[in-house]
């Protein structure tokens, strides 16, 4: 793209606090760098106010469409896709925040790795609040998993993408910005609501694609106390579905000849010490199918 002037199309799925959507979208628009389009996707959330006040908002930038009818977020994500016009996008968290270096960083990585799929930028976790935190899932992210770099962008391509990914998932979703094109040639796989994300950047990986990781801090990744993943640890889901997609990603890795990768997805360590991190929590709040579940991946091959 060198020497080519790039707009970054944002798309926004919406279902949650209107409060927060609207601190994402004045993030957006504060941006130093103006070369974006915004597109907000109305998922049939329960608030009429919501159209108002986008309606007031005099921004040509800005686009606020409403769903006929409630997609579900995969299907949501699956609409910003096809909605998508730009060589690139991001699918931003509607309770997320751009940092106003955000499209600087990301059009600079484009710049320096135009042969990558996935763009990651340095993320800082904020709570409910806004407060910035640093839980331990993020410290390990951020301090064991994430390639080390001294301030350059780094390229992962291939096994080596996807050995690094199946270790441990380093990534923040939100804060991703995809090349279009690929998007548009692999989909998400259906059956895994919970780690659909990590099972698409590992058939990103498995296509032979590239991950460019840039350090430099440009997003507010927003973790609430009460997620919904949490939720889905406590049911017995979260463990059940990763378990059941680690089986797969080694029967991929071993199809390609991706011994490396196949041995990773094998021992799962960094997935079985989250889910040990995560059982006194499952002890005490917990049903008897989600402890079932969560002891069976702490110790099962």
């Amino acid at each position: 793209m060198r020497g080519r002037r790039v707009t970054l199309e944002i798309f926004c799925p919406f279902w949650g606090d209107p409060d927060l959507l609207f601190e994402t979208v004045a993030s957006v628009r504060a941006q130093r760098n103006p070369d974006w389009r915004l597109i907000v996707i109305d998922d049939c959330y329960p608030d009429e106010s919501v159209a108002g006040r986008f309606a007031a908002i005099d921004d040509d930038r800005i686009t606020y469409v409403r769903n006929e009818r409630n997609l579900g977020i995969t299907e949501n994500y699956r609409e910003a896709i096809r909605r998508a016009t730009s060589p690139y996008i991001s699918i931003l968290g509607c309770d997320d925040l751009l940092h106003a270096n955000y499209v600087d960083v990301i059009l600079r990585a484009i710049e320096a790795a135009p042969q990558a799929d996935v763009i990651q930028p340095g993320v800082t976790v904020i709570d409910e609040h806004g407060t910035v935190v640093s839980p331990l899932v993020d410290r390990v992210k951020q301090g064991m998993l994430a390639p080390r770099t001294a301030g350059e962008t780094v390229v992962l391509t291939g096994q080596d993408m996807a050995t690094s990914l199946i270790r441990g998932d380093w990534l923040y979703w939100p804060s991703l910005t995809f090349r279009t094109q690929t998007l548009q040639r692999i989909d998400f796989r259906e059956g895994l609501p919970i780690i659909q994300d990590l099972a698409l950047l590992m058939d990103i990986a498995f296509d032979g694609g590239s991950l460019a990781y840039t350090p430099e801090v440009a997003f507010s990744y927003r973790r609430h106390g009460s997620s919904a993943s949490q939720k889905t640890i406590l049911d017995g889901r979260r463990f059940r579905d990763e378990r059941a997609y680690y089986r797969t990603a080694r029967s991929l890795a071993r199809a390609k000849g991706w011994n490396r990768t196949a041995r990773v997805a094998a021992v799962r360590i960094m997935s079985r010490l989250h889910a040990v991190t995560e059982l006194p929590g499952v002890i005490r709040h917990g049903d008897g199918a989600a402890l079932k579940s969560t002891l069976a991946h702490i110790f099962a091959s």
